[in-house]
């Protein structure tokens, strides 16, 4: 074989290796987005529960456990931005986030529109010291982490199933807990969430059991309508029934708002139409209005006749207000010359005059002319 030759098969030979690397050891490819790290990596052998207990029983000193798993479908990021990178354009920040020191905060974003690949995975960290957990952090892997030149165990052959009945473990029974459990507890149900395992959807419908804290349960509903598609849908639509707690059901709208299901904007309508709390419906009446549609303005016209609460018509008359304006002006100033309740006409009124529509002017100056 002659030097080209040589080259050309040792170029292959490389080309394969990296292949291999890249797609039959994930976890390499993840090990390389942390930065600043110690990285330790062993295999789960038994199973996590037993492999984590270990590892957090032997930290006295302070470092992460981290692993992966698939994320649901969908073009889902959670990142970060580090205070270097804040100033530059969106488009070319890097993303990093720094997992010691002062809290970044994260950065969720839910967008089918997105012509980046999705992340494959989410990154789950636990932060451990003195034997114990104190902190619990979630990335999707297109982001990059600074462990802070802490010692990092990434654990690899995770499964899912398992992964959440760990997570499951933190998420808060009692709702009387110090400020760092229910962070622990909120981060752990957004991972849940993400997971691409079915196990997910039990786990996440045993937390809005109305026995659970109240905050739990508005959590929970949040990441129901916000990823898990159907089966969040339906969970959500059972909640809207049977959850006591006014504040939960609130969340639940908004939560059925962000929801790709079809079927969403009927239930959003459902509830404006009959829960038993005015609040409750002029929230419902409110995200309609985003939704605008026939159906939407339909179920805010339906309120504003309807309704036996006056604030309630009123928040529909509001909601009126965020429909495209050439569906929501004629609405209004239908409304404020035909409406019987004063209260109403006046709040119809004045929307039209926030509009600054050629027709409310009209309008006023038909009535002011008269």
């Amino acid at each position: 074989m002659n030097r080209d030759s040589n080259s050309i098969a040792q170029s292959l030979w490389m080309t394969f290796c990296l292949f291999v690397v890249a797609t039959l050891c994930p976890a390499f490819a993840q090990e390389a987005r942390l930065v600043n790290a110690k990285m330790q990596t062993r295999a789960v052998a038994s199973s996590l529960e037993k492999e984590f207990q270990s590892l957090v029983l032997d930290q006295a000193e302070p470092a992460w456990i981290g692993y992966a798993v698939p994320v649901v479908a969908g073009n889902h990021r959670i990142c970060c931005y580090s205070s270097e990178d804040r100033h530059k354009p969106a488009a070319i920040r890097l993303g990093r986030c720094k997992l010691e020191g002062r809290d970044e905060g994260m950065n969720f974003q839910n967008n089918d529109e997105d012509e980046r690949e999705s992340p494959d995975q989410i990154l789950v960290l636990f932060r451990v010291a003195d034997k114990s957990v104190g902190k619990i952090r979630v990335f999707t892997d297109d982001c990059e982490l600074d462990a802070g030149d802490l010692p990092v165990h990434w654990l690899t052959n995770v499964k899912p199933k398992e992964s959440i009945n760990l997570l499951a473990s933190f998420v808060d029974g009692t709702g009387e807990d110090s400020k760092i459990e229910r962070r622990k507890s909120e981060t752990a149900i957004t991972a849940i969430a993400l997971h691409a395992d079915s196990a997910a959807d039990p786990a996440l419908e045993e937390f809005v059991n109305p026995k659970r804290p109240e905050e739990v349960r508005k959590n929970t509903a949040f990441w129901l309508g916000n990823v898990r598609g159907r089966k969040g849908y339906e969970i959500l639509r059972r909640m809207i029934r049977d959850d006591p707690s006014d504040k939960v059901r609130e969340q639940c709208v908004f939560a059925l708002h962000v929801s790709k299901v079809p079927e969403a904007v009927n239930a959003i309508i459902e509830l404006g139409r009959t829960d038993k709390n005015a609040h409750v419906r002029g929230q419902a009446l409110f995200w309609l209005s985003q939704k605008a549609g026939q159906k939407a303005a339909a179920a805010i016209a339906d309120a504003i006749e309807n309704d036996p609460e006056t604030e309630v018509k009123k928040k529909a008359v509001f909601a009126l207000s965020q429909l495209p304006k050439d569906e929501g002006v004629p609405k209004l100033i239908a409304v404020a010359r035909k409406n019987r309740n004063k209260e109403v006409r006046k709040d119809a009124m004045f929307w039209l005059g926030q509009s600054n529509d050629p027709r409310a002017l009209a309008f006023f100056e038909e009535v002011l002319t008269k």
